[in-house]
């Protein structure tokens, strides 16, 4: 009885939750195959031509044509500052000192300023599922992707571990420096003494 709460407790992390294994050499390893990640660039449709933007449409047509099994994810590029400004706004309704009260409404100036800044900050990915194959399959795969998007006339690169770190910090809202946590939870903590290792 005591092993099956075990079992059920080991299982029920936020890895397992997720379905994250680990990252491998091009991408991220799941529980339903390996993700390979593509950073594209977004065009600033609002300075092109109906024609052109029909071209371009064209084009994300064709990729989608020949990669149909692509997913395709939008996201902010930076950190969102919602939650802090519904804070300081409660902290406004609340607060009955006038000197406060000027400096929560500075703070909130504040972050509007910089929400409007990053407001095209957006990112655009393109996700290729590899499911149950070798390493060699994985790399020609990671690399007609990336061929054919190119070749649509879209600023593409496979993205790398720090890249990928830093989209799932944005993403589960954990943080803006993504590429500096370590692979494993408190890996940075731990320090093995060889000396005490080997005896």
């Amino acid at each position: 009885m005591a092993q099956n709460k075990q079992k059920k407790k080991k299982g029920s992390s936020v890895q397992d939750l997720i379905g994250i294994k680990t990252f491998s050499k091009y991408g991220l390893k799941t529980n339903k195959g390996e993700l390979l990640f593509y950073l594209v660039a977004p065009t600033n449709i609002s300075v092109l031509s109906h024609t052109n933007i029909e071209i371009k449409v064209r084009h994300l047509m064709m990729v989608l044509s020949s990669l149909p099994d692509i997913e395709i994810a939008c996201t902010d590029s930076s950190e969102c500052f919602d939650d802090n400004k519904a804070y300081l706004h409660m902290r406004l309704d609340e607060e009955m000192n006038p000197k406060v009260k000027k400096l929560l409404k500075r703070d909130i100036e504040f972050l509007d300023q910089i929400q409007v800044e990053m407001a095209t900050a957006r990112q655009f990915l393109f996700i290729a599922r590899c499911k149950a194959k070798k390493p060699e399959q994985v790399f020609q795969t990671a690399n007609r992707v990336e061929k054919v998007i190119s070749e649509q006339g879209f600023e593409v690169r496979r993205m790398k571990k720090d890249d990928i770190k830093r989209f799932l910090a944005l993403y589960f809202d954990a943080s803006f420096n993504g590429e500096q946590m370590p692979d494993i939870d408190g890996e940075q903590f731990f320090e093995v003494d060889e000396d005490n290792e080997e005896t």
